[in-house]
């Protein structure tokens, strides 16, 4: 009897501990902390909402938003969201994007834009921590229009949801990669002679 209850404890630890290296993989960042106070007969009554974005660093990416009377229960409810709604993107050599994008949402406009190795990231604040987090090395992105956090991210995963990887266009097109990929050097040296 006891040797049965000492092998249940260490499969609920076992269980745990692939909970936490699977947790561990990811790198959350903390985008942005809203503090709202409801006025009540006794003073004040505060509450926070925490937007959080979550990657692996290696092209999966999502976003969370979680409110909560304390900071640290908004932060952890907002990253639990982020893990649930992650969307992988392609990238090119591990480091930068594909091609140039646009994303918006509401009045948020961004401007993603690939970039050779060694520019490192340029972005303001609430993309930065979405490219950090994606495992973008390389990037020059640029925010039109409004600078509210919410909207700016939503407007960068707009963009992200729009990059297409080589592979993709020729699955769609019924061509091999390195036919789609021949074709793009060819059109590059007319251009050049041009």
């Amino acid at each position: 009897m006891a040797q049965q209850n000492r092998g249940q404890r260490g499969d609920r630890s076992r269980r745990q501990g692939r909970q936490d290296e699977r947790d561990s993989e990811f790198v959350d960042k903390l985008v942005h902390i809203n503090r709202v106070a409801k006025v009540v007969k006794g003073g004040r009554r505060f509450g926070f909402a925490a937007l959080v974005v979550v990657g692996d660093q290696r092209g999966r990416v999502g976003f969370g938003h979680g409110k909560a009377r304390e900071v640290p229960e908004a932060i952890r409810k907002a990253t639990e969201s982020a893990k649930h709604d992650m969307i992988r993107v392609p990238l090119r050599e591990g480091r930068t994007l594909h091609h140039d994008v646009n994303g918006r949402h509401g009045a948020g406009k961004v401007v993603l834009r690939a970039a050779p190795a060694g520019t490192g990231i340029i972005a303001g604040g609430p993309m930065r921590a979405v490219f950090e987090t994606l495992g973008i090395q390389d990037i020059v992105a640029k925010s039109i229009g409004t600078s509210n956090p919410y909207n700016m991210v939503r407007a960068t995963f707009d963009a992200l949801k729009r990059q297409d990887s080589p592979r993709g266009v020729a699955a769609r097109r019924g061509l091999k990669v390195s036919v789609l990929q021949s074709r793009r050097r060819e059109g590059d040296a007319g251009v050049a002679e041009a």
